[in-house]
């Protein structure tokens, strides 16, 4: 597939990535359920390689929790920012993003750490006291944390080259996070309207379905569902996290507990702060329309994705894929209209 235009469009070095692992993928089974094992591979790969920040930024977490001496002269708070301002070095260095979407990357550094500077001030949660880099009670790699999920957001949107359908108007999706992010902060002082908040998410995006590319394929999800298990999977992160003492819920303070299920819901309304964020520099795009089929061709005259003979192997496309390419979906899967498999 060639690279999406526009900010949603591979980097340079994620265009070389690309080329290379396609070479290896094109020689895999395309049909049956090896096929779909393949699908599977690449979505894995994907998702990884959009987790990279996050990815590094917790190995590093874990890795100073396990092995970084507890009397060294750098204070392991300092350590990780000074790692965190590495990661995003590098992730510019090395082009696996861009000056653009550290835009949006920074704005998530700002949402942040003025949570952060709140929530540590009320107590919700509290950070080793060590090291000078810091603001107030808050170290200056928590800001990293936050701009981890911007960094997914974005790289995950041009990765998979994510399409919406029946996205709602994005004046009504900020007016909905700015209700979020306020909840944050009044439900010490008011009632905590989160769960009025979840059914009202429930309702503005209760249509919409993310259709996303994976190899050969475009498949579809509803969209709920996307932000349930990104949610999902950050509780997991945020529990590697706290048992590696990064931060403290104070439950946790006396001996470390998994954190509760109930975070759940509070990660869940930050997903749509956080989408809304990311559609400052990526606005929503449609999927792309069906393309009409081509007329049968004449036995013979196959392309060469067409009719091949039993026992043959496969050969390979001359060109862009054309409509019709690939295998078909198996019975049963959904599969979004129009949508097209690549070579």
């Amino acid at each position: 597939m060639p690279p999406a235009p526009g900010p949603a469009g591979l980097t340079t070095t994620e265009r070389a990535v690309d080329a290379r692992f396609r070479a290896v993928l094109a020689r895999l089974p395309r049909r049956g359920p090896a096929g779909w094992l393949v699908e599977f591979l690449v979505f894995g790969l994907k998702q990884a390689w959009a987790c990279v920040f996050g990815g590094a930024m917790l190995a590093v977490i874990l890795a100073a929790r396990l092995w970084y001496p507890q009397d060294a002269a750098l204070a392991r708070n300092d350590l990780l920012t000074a790692a965190a301002v590495a990661i995003q070095v590098a992730m510019l260095a090395g082009r696996l993003e861009t000056l653009r979407e550290l835009r949006v990357v920074l704005l998530f550094h700002l949402v942040g750490t003025a949570m952060e500077l709140f929530k540590t001030h009320v107590g919700s949660w509290s950070y080793a006291p060590d090291g000078m880099l810091r603001l107030g009670a808050v170290p200056l790699f928590s800001g990293f944390m936050y701009a981890a999920v911007g960094s997914y957001l974005v790289r995950v949107n041009r990765l998979f080259d994510l399409r919406f359908a029946r996205y709602p108007r994005r004046g009504v999706t900020a007016l909905v996070a700015v209700a979020i992010y306020a909840n944050f902060f009044t439900n010490h002082y008011l009632p905590d309207v989160r769960w009025p908040l979840i059914a009202v998410v429930a309702m503005v995006f209760g249509r919409c379905v993310m259709h996303f590319r994976v190899f050969r394929f475009r498949l579809r999800m509803p969209l709920l569902l996307a932000f349930l298990l990104v949610a999902f999977f950050i509780w997991l992160a945020e529990n590697i996290a706290t048992w590696s003492q990064a931060w403290l819920y104070p439950g946790q303070v006396a001996g470390w507990d998994p954190v509760s299920p109930t975070k759940l819901a509070s990660w869940f309304l930050l997903m749509i702060i956080s989408v809304v964020l990311v559609t400052w520099i990526s606005p929503p795009r449609p999927p792309e329309p069906p393309r009409p089929p081509e007329p049968p061709r004449p036995p013979g005259q196959e392309r060469p994705w067409e009719g091949e003979r039993p026992g043959e192997p496969e050969q390979p496309a001359s060109r862009e894929p054309p409509a019709g390419a690939g295998p078909a979906v198996p019975a049963g899967t959904q599969r979004s209209g129009g949508d097209r498999p690549e070579p």
